[in-house]
């Protein structure tokens, strides 16, 4: 999908996961800061580990937004036994998947699934001179895991390959920024899960034109937490995705590679970065 040229600032997120509450955060935030829905997008996993899945996927489309397909969406589209992710079979979150993903493919409408048939794997779209590429997991792989400490070089196949300015993806759950040789990945965090950072925020990414480039800022997403907990323990979910909403820890850390492990517990800081023209 091709958006065009924008000449105002875009608002992007990934992973709401089923948590309403911060969805719902995430759209007084947008209103807040006069951000129309047809400069929202959303780059996958509305639906994962918390307890109200159709709820969150009706809201967001009454909402209005722009949405990439993320490989949760794709599973439970496809009816699929399960979520996609790649797990390896009797890791931890091989395990916790068993959890969550029938409670959520038995809660999602006939509907909502057709909805999700149809969303973009990609989306583009101009920005003062820029063009960017957004994505779940990687131009190449919708359920590929890219982190900071991904080596630059599978970063820079991956840009040549989209044939975009920047890429802007999420699916790793940790927002972060960098420059390669011939572009930028960015990747927005998500709100539906904190960070493994021992706080409870979710992230969103704001992209702005200035006069010499482009101003990617991240920036935290505070909602009911309690809400989102004590809906998961109704609805008999209390796993360790429950325990992780108010711990701010994952409940395995499987997919992360050892830099990313070592920064447990650790509150995440990003400054501003500015993307510019070499």
């Amino acid at each position: 999908m091709d958006l065009g040229q924008f000449e105002e600032p875009l608002l992007l997120f990934g992973g709401p996961y089923s948590n309403l509450q911060a969805t719902q955060a995430l759209h007084m935030e947008t209103d807040r800061l006069g951000i129309p829905p047809e400069r929202v997008i959303c780059n996958g996993d509305i639906v994962a580990y918390c307890a109200q899945p159709e709820e969150t996927v009706d809201f967001v489309r009454d909402w209005g937004i722009h949405v990439v397909a993320g490989n949760y969406k794709t599973s439970l589209a496809a009816g699929s036994p399960d979520c996609g992710c790649g797990f390896e079979a009797g890791t931890a979150c091989a395990l916790l998947s068993d959890n969550w993903y029938p409670f959520a493919n038995a809660a999602i409408s006939d509907e909502n699934r057709n909805w999700m048939q149809g969303l973009p794997h990609a989306i583009r779209f101009g920005l003062n001179s820029f063009k960017f590429h957004v994505i779940h997991g990687t131009p190449s792989a919708i359920n590929r895991f890219v982190f900071a400490s991904t080596p630059r070089q599978e970063k820079q196949a991956e840009l040549e390959t989209a044939r975009t300015d920047v890429i802007i993806g999420g699916h790793c759950g940790i927002p972060f920024g960098e420059r390669l040789g011939n572009g930028y990945w960015l990747n927005t965090g998500v709100i539906g899960m904190p960070a493994n950072d021992a706080t409870r925020e979710g992230w969103y990414l704001l992209i702005a034109g200035e006069r010499h480039g482009i101003r990617a800022s991240w920036h935290r997403l505070g909602y009911d937490n309690q809400q989102a907990y004590s809906a998961m323990t109704e609805a008999g979910m209390n796993n360790g995705y429950a325990d992780a909403l108010q711990s701010g820890l994952w409940p395995s850390m499987d997919v992360l590679p050892e830099s990313e492990r070592t920064l447990r517990g650790k509150p995440i800081s990003l400054d501003d970065m500015i993307l510019e023209r070499d």
